[in-house]
């Protein structure tokens, strides 16, 4: 197997578990959209203690504070389309926090993987 690197960007939405988009979790809400917009990936991380915006400490250790859990929505793919998908996120994450940073992304090709994958609409993919 022979690695390949290529330069990223990684986005990550900090927002509250129950933070809602329409009646749904709005965590959900981006990971769709990234996925409709063909993002190469997207992850959901729960954190298990935080605080934001209202300075209040949320954490899985005590029952009663344990509402509302930090949540991180990671999504990596090339600088382009990443910035590309920032007016999406904005109608969605006007409370959260949203941090970009660049990565380097390595993947390991072999006999299954094509150095040539494309996603749906013909774009190369990370």
């Amino acid at each position: 197997m022979t690695p390949r690197t290529a330069r990223a960007l990684r986005l990550t939405v900090h927002v509250g578990e129950n933070a809602t988009w329409h009646h749904r979790p709005l965590y959900s809400e981006i990971v769709h959209r990234a996925h409709a917009a063909g993002l190469a990936g997207a992850s959901v991380f729960r954190g298990i203690e935080g605080y934001g915006a209202s300075s209040r400490i949320h954490t899985s250790r005590l029952l009663s504070l344990s509402e509302d859990l930090p949540v991180a929505v990671v999504v990596v793919d090339t600088e382009e389309r990443i910035r590309a998908f920032l007016p999406r996120l904005g109608e969605l994450a006007g409370r959260g926090l949203v941090t970009l940073d660049a990565c380097e992304v390595v993947r390991w090709t072999g006999a299954c993987d094509s150095p040539e994958e494309t996603d749906p609409e013909g774009k190369k993919s990370l």
